[in-house]
């Protein structure tokens, strides 16, 4: 055998208590099981007082392009990430045409940068995937992202699809999915993929199902319609016939605290009768978006340069205020707008560098200034692409909604920015540090399933998620007793502490702390057949 890991806890993926023992890795598969001791191999590791586990999958991922501009991918393999699952939120940069390309660069700024020199060399999911696979450092699958498909056949424009659009859209997610995408995302409370009504989901989604794919849905509300919003999602699964797999699926804003146990009521009813649905959190209360997503969805129609015309036109921006402030628009989730947890945390233009780290409330305080005119002023000069932390979230409901029989783990991670959120570098140790080790809101058996077994079987992975014999060896090695997130919101790009050992595929990622630099990733395609 090439590897052997040896002596190690193994917390194997299925929840069941953790045992001692050895575990062989040839030609990139776990080769073999055996007693303490049992097995040789070219490398033998000590695993003594180190837990063996699958590699986690993230289960909401936004590398899409990091993956490929920066394919060490650090962020991910330190803290034991082998697979995620890409094209979330129904944005994302396949499939797309040279004009929808333009405009996805454009809005996408504030989640994922636009690269300067960057080859955009893809334009269908197929050929994104076959990029991938010309060396990142972890496994990466995809969702066929609805919102991008809407760009493709109706653009900007909120109303319905006529039926010649809505065959272009089921066109575009069969294609998708027969090149190898695990199923559909969408970004519902995002310019366009909000713009389409209950129905139009319902008949993308049936697209899916048929290709064997799940729905993961970044619904239209986690604020004050959370639960109505929840439900539709509900209601499309059931009239789809298309597994539903929630989107970081938590309860914000202050309309929603305590009240996470009605969204697992509503989950646990629907389960009961039959429904296939799963969900992903990450162990933190703030969010992350791109700042122009709180904007009012009327304001967004068009596209880029319609958005800034309203925000220079004083009529326009008086209404959007008012929208914002006093009622609550659908981009910021139907709650009225709290200046001050609304955080910059990443800017393009140099001149605004001196707001990454302040709400804008206090920035606006500082200058003598309207929250709400120092906002579109930012969008305008940066031309959208600002990021921003939200501090909406209640630490009840992120316990509550993580003990869920069908929780998985998702770290929602924006890698650009100036101070990006810690997520994206902590969510895993953090799961495992503080939700386990130190408040034992999971036993570490739980929480291992939740991050690797239970997300490959919503994922249909055949040979992941598990340390079994002929499985892919992707494993993690990590301490229990120091495992944790060291990534803050000052100084979010930290390697987490008690990793010692990442496999992907049988190659080294992490190796006793440090990373390889190895490639030994790619894509992960789904059948794409018909089921």
């Amino acid at each position: 055998m090439d590897t052997v890991l040896r002596g190690a806890r193994i917390a194997d993926g299925t929840g069941g208590e953790p045992y001692e023992g050895d575990v062989g890795i040839a030609e990139g598969r776990v080769a073999a099981l055996g007693e303490p001791g049992s097995l040789t191999g070219s490398r033998v590791i000590d695993g003594t007082g180190l837990v063996l586990a699958p590699g986690f999958i993230d289960m909401h991922a936004h590398s899409d392009l990091q993956v490929l501009a920066e394919p060490g991918h650090l962020a991910k393999i330190s803290q034991g990430v082998t697979t995620e699952v890409l094209g979330q939120d129904g944005l994302s940069y396949a499939p797309v045409d040279d004009s929808t390309l333009a405009a996805l660069r454009a809005q996408l700024a504030g989640w994922n940068d636009d690269p300067p020199g960057f080859d955009w060399n893809w334009r269908s999911v197929g050929e994104y995937l076959d990029r991938l696979d010309e060396g990142i450092a972890v496994n990466a699958a995809y969702l066929v992202p609805q919102g991008s498909v809407r760009m493709l056949a109706v653009g900007f424009e909120d109303r319905p699809a006529t039926e010649s659009e809505l065959d272009t859209m089921r066109g575009l997610v069969a294609e998708g999915m027969a090149q190898g995408a695990f199923g559909l995302s969408s970004g519902l409370t995002y310019t366009p993929g909000m713009y389409a009504d209950t129905d139009e989901l319902v008949a993308l989604c049936e697209v899916t199902a048929e290709h064997g794919g799940y729905y993961s849905p970044h619904h239209r509300s986690y604020g004050a319609g959370a639960l109505e919003a929840f439900g539709e999602m509900v209601e499309v699964s059931r009239r789809s016939g298309c597994p539903l797999h929630l989107a970081h699926a938590t309860m914000n804003f202050s309309v929603n605290k305590g009240r996470a146990p009605e969204l697992l009521a509503l989950l646990d009813d629907a389960l009961d009768d039959g429904c296939d649905i799963t969900l992903d959190t990450y162990p933190y209360l703030p969010g992350a978006t791109y700042l122009s997503a709180l904007l009012p969805s009327w304001a967004a129609e068009g596209g880029l340069d319609a958005t800034l015309a309203r925000l220079s036109d004083p009529d326009t921006r008086e209404r959007i205020r008012a929208e914002m402030e006093e009622t609550g628009s659908d981009g910021a989730h139907g709650v009225p707008i709290d200046w001050d947890a609304i955080e910059i945390n990443g800017v393009r233009a140099p001149a605004n560098a001196h707001l990454v780290g302040h709400s804008v409330a206090a920035s606006a305080t500082a200058q003598g200034r309207a929250p709400s005119d120092l906002y579109f002023d930012v969008l305008r000069s940066e031309r959208l692409g600002t990021s921003c932390l939200m501090h909406v979230g209640h630490e009840e409901n992120v316990r509550a909604i993580m003990r869920h029989r069908t929780h998985t783990g998702g770290s929602d991670g924006l890698l650009v920015g100036d101070r990006p959120h810690p997520r994206a570098w902590g969510t895993f140790p953090r799961y495992l540090g503080r939700y386990v080790r130190e408040l034992g809101v999971l036993s570490l058996a739980e929480c291992v399933a939740h991050l690797t077994g239970r997300a490959a079987r919503r994922l249909r992975l055949p040979d992941r998620g598990l340390v079994r014999e002929g499985y892919a060896a992707d494993l993690v090695l990590f301490d229990p007793e120091t495992v944790a997130d060291t990534a803050t919101f000052d100084q979010p790009r930290q390697q987490a502490q008690g990793i010692a050992y990442v496999f992907v595929n049988g190659v080294a990622a992490i190796d006793d702390g440090r990373p390889t630099g190895a490639l030994a990733g790619g894509s992960l395609r789904s059948s794409g057949r018909t089921v």
